[in-house]
């Protein structure tokens, strides 16, 4: 197995990893550090790859990961759109990526944190 641990217990490192990659999901970009920014670029792929295959499994798969999230919500007139961070990765991501195979992200390296040292990245999904 090669991944990364984090220093954390599994379940902390897998909620952890569910958040960055709805964030990332939801708002295109997220500022983290290097080595958890490796580790959600792989799952990130992996969720708008699903995206891509459309079928309720996929969903399913995805449903189980990604969190319950409000993406969007849209006002026209009397009617309210409200887009779930599945539903954005199901329809936007996946039509917006449906000619390119893997390679979703960017990570752009930026200065170091002030506290510790801590190698700092944005992660972003490309355009």
């Amino acid at each position: 197995m090669s991944y990364r641990k984090l220093q954390r217990s599994s379940a902390h490192r897998r909620s952890l990893l569910r958040n960055l990659t709805t964030d990332l999901l939801i708002h295109g970009q997220i500022v983290t550090t290097e080595a958890k920014a490796k580790e959600v670029r792989s799952t990130a792929d992996k969720m708008i790859s699903l995206g891509k295959r459309g079928d309720l499994h996929a969903r399913r798969q995805a449903a189980a990961f990604i969190r319950d999230v409000v993406a969007d919500v849209k006002e026209d007139g009397d009617d309210i759109t409200v887009t779930t961070a599945l539903q954005k990765t199901f329809g936007e991501l996946a039509t917006k990526y449906a000619d390119r195979n893997g390679g979703y992200t960017r990570i752009l390296k930026t200065m170091p944190r002030r506290g510790d040292g801590a190698p700092m990245v944005i992660l972003e999904l490309v355009d």
